[in-house]
């Protein structure tokens, strides 16, 4: 006669047969990542060096490692220094701005019907207005200097962290709001307890949003309406035809926003450890 033996109840089927991932399987979208980037950049590399053999010129073309000369020979000699401050306050300033008037703005007009009412049709229409257009008024009211640059900032990135900070007010757990008024809570208690940390995965995407509406405002404005900045010494660049301190510009900006973009999701995760979902450890 042969032994049975009972498994446990509690162990499922997973857990007796399943194996556990492959390293191929843990590491593929590390390798398949780096290896579409390294693919492409030597295709960068090598297609404008075969245009160039075929049309005699290189005038419009550029290699990556030529961009990366370039950025080289501008941070070491300082020459890209002072354009890089004067965009950096200008984001800065438009930013930060954004934030100070967005967030309790968005609170409040989540908050009271009757601010949401009388707000609401401005709203709606200035964020239906493309940015650009307000421009020309900036540039006639504030000139070419800094105060358009932030001017421009702000008025990118204002909306999104308004109207996401509206969404997470309005999307608030009304049970929680109730039971903290019970307890004989005022409104700036019930704001400060419940609403606003409920909105904070709102509250983060709308900052990563101005994030993105920020950069774009300062690259415009520098473009447009701007003496200095990273901006102005790309489009100088392109009017003496180097593409390599243009690519430079722009990689510059892109790692610029990709940083800030990064210390954003630090912030969401370690605000965010509170949340029910996140429990478990993702």
């Amino acid at each position: 006669m042969t032994e049975t033996r009972t498994l446990p109840a509690d162990l499922s089927a997973g857990e007796l047969g399943a194996p556990g991932k492959s390293l191929w399987h843990r590491l593929e979208p590390t390798i398949l990542g780096s290896a579409s980037i390294v693919i492409l950049l030597l295709l960068w590399e090598v297609l404008p060096r075969i245009i160039t053999m075929k049309a005699g010129t290189k005038l419009f073309f550029t290699t990556p490692s030529e961009i990366v000369g370039t950025l080289w020979r501008l941070f070491s000699t300082g020459t890209i220094w002072t354009p890089l401050a004067v965009s950096a306050s200008g984001f800065a300033l438009g930013l930060g701005l954004a934030i100070v008037v967005g967030l309790p703005l968005g609170v409040l007009i989540g908050r009271s019907r009757t601010l949401n009412a009388m707000l609401d049709p401005f709203i709606t229409a200035f964020n239906a207005t493309p940015r650009l257009v307000f421009l020309p008024l900036v540039m006639l009211w504030f000139g070419l200097g800094l105060w358009t640059k932030v001017v421009i900032v702000f008025i990118g990135a204002l909306f999104p962290i308004l109207i996401n900070t509206y969404e997470g007010v309005r999307n608030a757990d009304r049970t929680l709001i109730n039971v903290v008024r019970s307890f004989g809570a005022s409104e700036w208690d019930v704001a400060r307890l419940v609403v606003v940390p409920n909105a904070m995965p709102y509250i983060i995407a709308g900052l990563r949003l101005a994030i993105g509406r920020a950069v774009l405002g300062v690259v415009v404005a520098e473009f447009f309406g701007s003496e200095s900045g990273l901006g102005v010494m790309m489009v100088q660049a392109a009017g003496r035809y180097q593409v390599d301190v243009v690519f430079s510009g722009l990689i510059v900006f892109a790692v610029l926003s990709l940083v800030l973009t990064w210390m954003v999701q630090l912030l969401e995760n370690r605000l965010g450890r509170w949340r029910p979902q996140r429990a478990g450890g993702e």
